[in-house]
């Protein structure tokens, strides 16, 4: 599995890098010499959305997506590990109502065989994320619903930003909430 978060993370890390010389190379063809790629938004705006939707899934994974979290923080251990375990599920749900959709979608793409606008690639190429990504994302979250029910996780790894500040600025709560974790 470590090899499979080491691609992931460089593809992610690739999508930014392109998307950045990309949009950086057109604001200099743009203004220093007056000239316009004509594919260079299309290919942006394409390279964000794969970033996007396999970004989603590496935030499941890494526990950066925000939360709210505040009645099951003050749940008993047990009532909040159901609520951890009913969350995953129901993010699994969602996640695979659109799988279908995304991956009905490209279906429909392929067969009309649109092109895009600006790059000469069929449509249904760059929209493959969409299935892609919350097939991923399904993966995520039934592996965080596997350690919530193995007991590996109390519940959903979230983003705790209000944590986090007070662990900045090194205040006595925030040590406390680590030592509950």
């Amino acid at each position: 599995m470590r090899w499979v978060h080491r691609l992931e993370e460089g593809l992610i890390a690739l999508l930014m890098a392109l998307m950045t010389i990309i949009t950086f190379a057109q604001v200099v063809a743009r203004y220093v010499f007056a000239y316009s790629f004509g594919w260079a938004l299309e290919m942006a705006t394409f390279l964000f959305a794969w970033l996007i939707f396999l970004g989603m899934a590496y935030g499941v994974r890494v526990g950066s997506h925000i939360g709210v979290d505040a009645l099951v923080k003050v749940l008993g251990p047990k009532t909040a590990k159901a609520c951890g375990a009913v969350a995953a599920l129901l993010c699994i749900v969602y996640s695979v109502i659109l799988f279908i959709g995304g991956w009905e979608y490209v279906d429909k793409m392929y067969t009309l065989g649109i092109e895009a606008q600006d790059v000469p690639i069929p449509q249904w190429v760059p929209r493959a994320v969409m299935p892609l990504g919350f097939g991923l994302l399904v993966i995520r979250f039934a592996e965080q619903f596997w350690r919530i029910v193995s007991g590996r996780d109390a519940g959903l790894k979230l983003a705790d930003e209000a944590a986090d500040a007070l662990r900045a600025v090194g205040t006595p709560r925030a040590a406390n909430e680590d030592e509950r974790k």
